[in-house]
């Protein structure tokens, strides 16, 4: 998952909050649906509008959906439960899979200059 937010926005749309977890808007307008906590706000032309904590409770369901293969029942169950784990998970994993994309870069840098 690429970590391309950026804290002084206040909303992102529903394209940009898709390509920030690698998923379909499709995906997000479901996970929407079966997660209460996702509440965005809507425009004058009705688009979806999520701010920063949408974002980061979306990073937290994806983590435990895909990065966990909980279902979507053990993931509601998750996010009531244990919310405080799973969001230190969730940012361990994003700040992970940063430094190994930090690291493939450097090593293709390196390999370029052989």
């Amino acid at each position: 998952m690429t970590e391309n937010t950026n804290n002084n926005r206040l909303f992102y749309t529903i394209g940009e909050v898709a390509k920030m977890l690698e998923v379909e808007t499709s995906t997000v307008r479901f996970w929407e649906n079966e997660f209460s906590i996702i509440k965005p706000r809507r425009n004058a032309k009705g688009n979806r509008l999520f701010t920063q904590t949408d974002l980061q409770n979306l990073k937290q369901i994806r983590h435990l959906l895909r990065d966990q293969r909980m279902t979507i029942d053990g993931a509601k169950q998750a996010m009531k439960d244990k919310r405080d784990t799973v969001e230190r998970n969730a940012e361990l994993v994003d700040r992970l899979k940063n430094i190994r994309d930090l690291l493939v870069n450097v090593r293709n840098d390196l390999d370029s200059h052989e």
